[in-house]
This record gives C-alpha cells, structure tokens and sequence, in this order.
C-alpha cells in the first residue's frame, strides 16, 4: 500500500472501466486512491461467446483475487459483472446509482431499428438481448460480438455488421453519445448502469467509508414467511412479526384473507393455482423486488413452508443477486400437518423409518423416492399415474394410501385407498390435495373399513370387503336369444385363430350358446382364447377352459397393445360382446389388419328398477363397466364432488373422466 490513507483501487484493463473508476470515486472526494488495472480472463480471452455458459466470475476473477490475496483494497465493476454469490472472502462495499439503464441502437447512417433491411446483421454480446431483438425483427441475423465499446462499434464502420446494441450508459461515458441511432424499448439487466464498489469481508473499516453512496442500504428487506396449511393457529410467532412489520404483503390463495386483514400492510395477491396463473413467477419475483427497492419492507406470504415446494430458494437467489437483503420464516408444512391432524405417522418404528416429500405435479417424473412413507405434494391430476409407477416400482396393489383436502382446516376431508384402487379412480375435489402413501396410513385406514360404498355394477361380490356395501345395479344384461348368428359362428371355430371375451357375460353367453349347439369343446382346440382381465379369466374357468392371454391392463388396451407388440395380423377373430360393444377393440384389431367377426351376444339395458340413493352417505362409489358410467350419468346427472369414483379398468376410467 501506498500509505494508510490511499487506498489501492483495481477494475478491468479498459477505457470505460477506467472512466466507472472516476466516476464513482468522485463520489468520495475526501478519499486517498491509487488506481491500478487488471486484464481479466474474459478480457483476454475475447473468442469466448458471451452467449455461452461462462463463468460467473469471467470478468472479476483476477480482481477477486487481488483483493483476496490483499494486493488491492476496492474494486470497481460494472454491478451486472459480479459473480453470484460473491466469493465468500468478499462483499459488496456500495452500489451507486444508475443514471442510465437502456439500450441503445449504434447503426450506420443512424438507421434504427425499424429501418434496418431484412437479414441485416446485428450484434450483440447477451442471450437476453438477442431474444428481445428478435422478438419484434425475427427476420434480422444476431451476430455475437465481443470486445471493447470501441472494438465493437469499429465492427459496423468497417461492414462485419450493420448493427450494434449496447448499454446506453457506456456511451455516455466513454463521450459517443453522438453515435445512438436510437434507444431501445427492450428491459434490460436489473443491475445496468449501476457501479458496484467491493472488498474484503473482513475490511468494515474500509467499507463504511462508501456506505453512504450505497443505494442498497435504502431497500427494504424481503421476509419469506411461511404461513402453514391454512389454519392461522398454526402461523409462527416470527411470521406474526414479520406480517405486523410489513408495508407490503404478496400473498398466495392457500391463506386466510380475513386473518391477513387484522395486518396494516398493502396487500397483493399473486396467487397460483394448477392452469390459473394470475402471475408467473417470474413476474412475482419482480413485484418483490421493484417494493424492496423502493424502500418498503417486504412480505412473501406462502402457504406450507417457504423451502418446501414453494419457489423459496428460487426467490432467494432472484433478489440476493440484486442485493436486496432476504430472511426465511419456516411454517409448517402440509405434510406435518397431515401427520398431526390425522393421527397418522409419518415415522413408526418397527413400520417406517423413513419419510420423503415429493411432488406428483407432472406425470412425467415417473422416479419412486426409496422412502417408507412418500408424502405426495400437488398430485391431484396425476394420482392415477403415480398410483401406477409405485406398483410398477414393486409397491404392493394394496398398500393404503390417503389423500387429504384442507389440511387443519374445518372443511378437512380425508379419503382412504389403496394403490390398486387409486389407479383406477377419480375424485372431484377442490385442490390442493395431499396424497400420503405408505403402511403408516393402515393405523387409521383399518377404521374406516366399514366406510359406505355405492357399487353400480351388476355384481356386487367382489367387492364386499371394501366396505358396508350398498348394491345398486344400474344396468341389466339380457341374452340374445336364438342368435343364429353366433349359433353359425360356433359351427365353423376351426376358422378363427382366436376368440376374444371382453366381460364375464361374453363368456357366460357363448358358452350356454355353445352348449345349445351341442358343440364339442375339442372345437377349441386349435383356437387361442383372450381375456380382458381378471372376472373374465375366472368365468372362463368355470367351463373348464383359460385363456391363452389376459390383459396386462385389465382393458381392452392391454390386448390391443399385446397383438401390436408381437405383430399379429392377418388373424381371423371371433368377438363376443354386449350389443354396445366396444368399438375402439374393434377399429385397433382391424387397423392391425386383422379379420374381425363382431357378434352381440348380450343386451346391456339402464335398469329403470335401480333405486336412487342419497349420494352424499358414500364415500366411494364403484363403476364396474363404461355403460354403468353411462347410466350413472343418466340418473344423476353430474359426478358428485368429494366422493372417490372407482373404476374398474383404463376402458371405464376413459369413460369417467369424460363426465368431469
């Protein structure tokens, strides 16, 4: 050092560098400086695209370590240069003010932007800029440019390109004022402009010397406060600080809004909900940050816990990279809740030793978290999908499940399930929904056991142990009687390659049929037999005969997938169905090029006779077929809400979703 009270000044080895460094010293006249350059990486190395993924200290690297090694005691920089985070060594002395933050336009013969002929090529040295450019002229070349202010704009004097853009600022400083074609209506870097003093973090002596010109101590701070699952019993006692200290409060729609009135700050609603966006994020962590700039103190209210789930980290580094201070209050996630309000552990010793919390927002994240108790957040489109990768993952078809709505809430509602029967069912439900699954959830599903359960289907049987059973068949099946037609096919079996049951009735139909006929069973031997699924292989058996294939998926799917899968075409097949058939098996199996022989062998009719119930006692209600889907809609009218609609197999599940 020079002597105590001259301090060692460093900044990049360029004319408009060296003009920042005059700049914001004579904001400090009364201190002592001495002004030395350093070539940095990014200015020694000028073939390195700024448009590629550098690294964050490409322009401060050399500098940094100047002032680490204590070689120098200030940097000066452009704000928009510094790494983020800061290197742990260093902070940020001061951020002087911006005195101008656009773009500006440098052409030949000051053509601006509108003027510019199509395929003109302009330069620029940033992703972002060029994404504006092209925004409103797609049809100009963007050329990558690198180099001084002055080694660029010599690039359109000399024709490598017709355009340049660059920061409006450094023209002024470096007097080319008087070659701006026009400023650019184009949002810019937050921190353009501004000039940014750092040092050592353990030089506070030093850096309360420019604290004064620090614009950043002039900001409010941001607090991420958590405000739990819904119930304002469960808000901390620092979140309560925090809401009665703030000017503003961004706040989700998982809250209280009648409790949020009791604080005197403004309040803003930025709340996000599945395809109902009133804000993007990014536009939310904009709003923050243009109120913590300008002075007021700042609240982002988020339901749950602020880290879990909820875009914290993301907000963080948003607003710490433009150094506006940030705090975190946890809150009480919805998971924790769910434990708490349902008695159910997430934990249990000798059952659970290990929890994890995951989101079931996209389908297509179809990893399984090697965790006892999965704890799904934001689920409730994909439940069904998620329901299916854990049995693919090796979950058991029975494990029980939870799906919880308002966690702590008075309107609480939770329903119980199993795998199984998830994959298969839909609930209409307002969201957010919980889904929790895990033999944890077995300590309070087992009491539910005598739950109400509506089944539509024509038989009840399978499903008496899902609960206190309601049987209310809203469809009958009739055999087709003298049907010649079938009495014809069954005569000539030797000529088909497979016969195809799509339901138990197909089955039971065929084979009185078949035995009206007096046809020899050995007729089938050289005929390949498919079921459908699980009932429609058991009703097989009971004539002595199995199929050679049942459906992986318990639809018609599955065999359609199976003939794609081994490439089986030009086969002759018998289908025995209801007269409403299933006609997507039929067109597949065709398109396959396949020869299909489609006989109704059963009438499937609404049973005027089924009593109407009172929907509201059940909570789940079981569909065994498309057509009772059908009927069910006749009768009722819309789905109800908050009931757990069960469907068995893709086929009816398909049919379903097509009445919510």
């Amino acid at each position: 050092m020079m002597n105590d009270k001259t301090l060692h000044v460093t900044c990049r080895d360029s004319a408009l560098s060296l003009l920042q460094v005059k700049e914001a010293l004579s904001l400090f006249p009364s201190i002592s400086c001495r002004i030395f350059p350093i070539q940095s990486f990014g200015d020694k190395n000028k073939q390195i695209s700024l448009m590629e993924n550098i690294a964050p200290d490409f322009f401060t690297r050399e500098l940094d370590l100047a002032l680490i090694r204590g070689e120098a005691d200030i940097a000066v920089h452009s704000a928009k240069d510094l790494p983020y985070p800061l290197s742990p060594e260093l902070a940020l002395f001061a951020l002087l003010d911006a005195f101008d933050k656009t773009d500006a336009l440098v052409s030949r013969n000051k053509q601006t932007l509108a003027q510019l002929p199509s395929g003109a090529k302009v330069g620029t040295s940033s992703a972002t800029r060029k994404a504006e450019l092209l925004s409103c002229r797609p049809d100009l070349e963007v050329v990558s440019v690198r180099g001084t202010i002055e080694e660029r704009i010599a690039q359109v004097d000399k024709g490598f390109i017709d355009a340049l853009i660059v920061a409006t600022c450094a023209l002024k400083r470096l007097g080319l004022t008087g070659r701006i074609a026009e400023i650019l209506p184009f949002k810019t870097h937050p921190l353009q402009g501004n000039l940014a003093i750092v040092g050592r973090k353990d030089r506070s002596d030093i850096k309360m010397q420019f604290s004064g010109e620090d614009i950043s101590n002039h900001y409010g701070k941001v607090q991420l406060v958590g405000f739990g699952p819904g119930n304002p019993d469960l808000l901390t006692i620092g979140g309560d600080k925090a809401l009665a200290g703030a000017d503003v409060i961004f706040h989700d729609d998982l809250l209280d809004r009648t409790f949020l009135s009791r604080y005197p700050g403004e309040k803003v609603y930025v709340g996000k909900r599945k395809d109902i966006h009133r804000f993007h994020q990014d536009e939310i962590n904009e709003l923050v940050y243009q109120a913590a700039i300008s002075g007021k103190n700042t609240v982002r209210l988020k339901g749950g816990d602020p880290m879990i789930f909820a875009h914290g980290r993301e907000e963080i580094d948003f607003l710490q990279s433009r150094f506006v201070e940030v705090a975190v209050i946890p809150g009480v996630s919805a998971g924790n809740a769910f434990a708490a309000y349902t008695h159910i552990p997430l934990t249990h010793r000798g059952l659970a030793s290990s929890v994890a919390f995951t989101t079931g927002h996209s389908d297509k994240n179809r990893s399984v978290p090697l965790a006892d108790t999965l704890v799904y957040y934001m689920g409730g489109a994909n439940l069904s999908a998620i329901a299916g990768n854990l049995m693919v993952a090796g979950r058991p078809e029975d494990t029980p499940v939870a799906l919880a709505y308002n966690v702590s809430l008075p309107d609480q509602k939770i329903w119980f399930s199993t795998l199984k029967e998830l994959k298969h069912s839909i609930v209409k439900y307002p969201t957010p929904i919980l889904l929790v699954v895990g033999e944890v959830v077995g300590f309070e599903s087992q009491q539910t056991a005598n739950q109400r359960v509506l089944v539509t289907g024509t038989n009840a049987e399978e499903y008496k142990n899902a609960g206190t059973v309601t049987h209310t068949p809203l469809i009958k099946i009739e055999k087709i009687e003298n049907n010649r037609t079938l009495h014809h096919a069954i005569g000539q079996l030797h000529a088909y390659d497979w016969i195809i049951f799509t339901s138990r009735y197909g089955v039971r139909y065929f084979f009185e049929t078949f035995s009206e006929s007096q046809s020899d069973i050995r007729g089938l031997a050289n005929t390949k037999l498919a079921s459908v699924g699980k009932t429609t292989s058991a009703e097989l058996g009971k004539y002595h005969v199995y199929p050679d294939l049942e459906s992986a998926t318990g639809s018609a799917k599955g065999l359609v997938e199976y003939f794609r899968e081994n490439r089986l075409t030009g086969k002759k097949i018998l289908l025995p169905r209801s007269d409403k058939g299933l006609k997507d098996l039929s067109e597949a199996l065709i398109r396959l090029g396949n020869t299909l022989t489609d006989i109704p062998v059963y009438r499937n009719r609404v049973n005027e006779q089924a009593a109407e119930t009172d929907l509201r006692l059940f909570g789940k209600i079981i569909f065994t077929s498309p057509s009772g889907v059908e009927a069910f809609a006749e009768r009722y009218g819309e789905m109800p809400e908050g009931i757990q609609l069960i469907s068995k197999g893709e086929t009816t599940a398909e049919k379903l979703k097509t009445y919510l």
